[in-house]
């Protein structure tokens, strides 16, 4: 049996009821094959694959809250600290109800290889916990945040670990619990990104993971002699990196036609209204059912099927496992040209495998959402250096990293003869410079 097998196998024995962690840990490692078997005998012996599948830290703690009405109630908090051998770890606190260890330790994985590629000195980690911030009211947000942090402070810092928003935890969780942080530490530090702009946040960083997918999406048009430009694009989502994907995919000249959330989608033939999409998300918090208020002429649609929509570009960009087998042969079939992934891991690996078996171009989120995380290490540089740069100059860092992380990955898959597969090419990419750091640093 080869190593990366063997690796495969134990990952799935010791890891039970945590599928979404084996399926990352299996995407990678058989993508890292051809670096694998030619490095075997050394990695073997350092146990290298060993030590990039098992998290540094895991922390795992209660988080009790009071209700509006006095009632007490406890929810799960983790924290994994997946790997600092290039930097401080850094990744999202996700707040959803199907939050648990295995999700947590998937997606902490992922940011390890999406964090190298970034070129930036972070490590990758994540957190967060099963409460839904949907449906409570400030204070009881308030309570949850401040217990959270009152137990995660010890494990986090400007040089330690420094977390950001994902999923549930928007500009309101983070100032909550940023407050409670420096109230227990005595400390005004970077310690949490995606803050507001009136005490350390950087411009652009709402922007920033769907406008650094759609820089890295119109960088892989470019090289292959096309452009968004006139294009028709689906993106599934009406969050943070849905709306700012839609905005940026409308100011490349393209015509973007659907949203979805948790409850259905909408598609609009005219192209997708932003100022209503905001109003509807971002003002309001209501569902897409409000849409047609605003455009009766758009159809709205229980449940799922964005991906049944004709289209050349398709966007996931609402959470992982979302775009299945049907979905990508729906796709195929209506002619799509480029699947560009800006949640983590949307696509099942049936899905993918089909997308590149059929000659779509696929970029992994490990590559296409690294925009978010990239902009918070901007964040990050501008709190230690206690400057604010203008959005202009955040959002030209941001297309920078975003161009630079396209052409690593592809020289990557090219170096190894998958020129055009950009899983190989981002797996490998990231994979390098953290091995690299790693053998610098010994058996640690």
């Amino acid at each position: 049996m080869s190593y990366v097998d063997e690796v495969i196998e134990r990952v799935v024995k010791e890891n039970p009821s945590q599928p979404e962690f084996h399926q990352a840990v299996k995407e990678v490692l058989n993508s890292l094959r051809p670096v694998v078997d030619a490095n075997e005998e050394k990695f073997r012996k350092d146990a290298l694959l060993e030590r990039i599948v098992n998290p540094e830290r895991q922390i795992i703690f209660r988080v009790p809250w009071v209700d509006d009405k006095g009632q007490v109630q406890v929810n799960t908090g983790y924290r994994i600290q997946f790997n600092s051998a290039i930097g401080p770890y850094k990744g999202g606190i996700r707040l959803h109800p199907s939050v648990n260890l295995g999700i947590i330790k998937f997606l902490g994985f992922e940011q390890v290889f999406k964090n190298s590629l970034t070129g930036l000195p972070i490590g990758g980690g994540k957190g967060g916990s099963d409460f839904d911030p949907k449906g409570k009211s400030d204070r009881e947000v308030m309570a949850f945040c401040q217990s959270f942090i009152t137990e995660l402070f010890k494990y986090i810092g400007a040089d330690t670990d420094v977390p950001a928003g994902d999923i549930g935890t928007g500009a309101r969780e983070i100032g909550f619990m940023y407050g409670q942080y420096k109230r227990i530490r005595g400390l005004y530090e970077g310690v949490l990104t995606g803050k507001g702009l009136s005490y350390g946040g950087s411009l652009a960083r709402k922007e920033a993971t769907g406008y650094g997918l759609l820089y890295i999406t119109q960088e892989m048009l470019k090289c292959h002699g096309q452009d968004l430009k006139g294009k028709t694009v689906i993106v599934s989502g009406a969050g943070n990196v849905a709306i700012y994907a839609i905005e940026k995919a409308t100011q490349l000249g393209a015509k973007v036609v659907t949203c979805s959330d948790s409850n259905g989608w909408v598609y609009d033939p005219d192209g997708i209204d932003l100022a209503a999409l905001k109003e509807i998300k971002e003002v309001k918090r209501a569902r897409l059912t409000e849409y047609r208020n605003y455009r009766p002429n758009a159809e709205y649609h229980e449940g799922r099927g964005v991906w049944t929509v004709k289209a050349d570009v398709a966007l996931p960009c609402a959470t992982q496992n979302e775009l299945h087998l049907e979905d990508a042969k729906a796709l195929v079939a209506n002619g799509v040209q480029v699947v560009a992934e800006g949640a983590n891991m949307p696509t099942t690996q049936e899905a993918t495998d089909y997308l590149q078996a059929n000659g779509v171009f696929f970029l992994p989120g490990k590559a296409a959402n690294a925009g978010g995380v990239a902009t918070s290490a901007l964040e990050m540089s501008q709190n230690s250096e206690r400057l604010s740069w203008t959005f202009e100059e955040v959002d030209a860092k941001l297309q920078g990293i975003m161009v630079n992380l396209y052409h690593n990955i592809d020289n990557a898959s090219k170096k190894y003869g998958f020129e055009d597969n950009f899983v190989v090419g981002a797996n490998i990419a990231g994979f390098e410079k953290v091995v690299d750091a790693m053998n610098a640093q010994g058996i640690v």
